[in-house]
């Protein structure tokens, strides 16, 4: 898995999730659940993953939307 995004906005989680899916891109959103734990603050970032085979088609896809400086290095 390749993490594509790290953030503390919820909608930008969203909005990333509902690209993904309309590209039937498999993903993971990781720490959705740690608000719970952490008290609802949002202090902690949700990651959003997909499998290495998605990566380069999901990156491409966040670009194009105007996503790009949303994206973590590509390592």
């Amino acid at each position: 898995m390749r993490e594509l995004v790290r953030t503390n906005d919820i909608v930008l989680v969203s909005a990333v999730g509902a690209l993904l899916d309309g590209a039937n891109i498999h993903h993971l959103v990781l720490d959705q659940n740690m608000s719970v734990i952490e008290g609802s603050l949002g202090v902690l970032p949700r990651r959003i993953l997909v499998h290495e085979d998605d990566n380069r088609e999901a990156r491409q896809l966040l670009t194009d939307a105007g996503l790009a400086h949303e994206l973590r290095a590509d390592d």
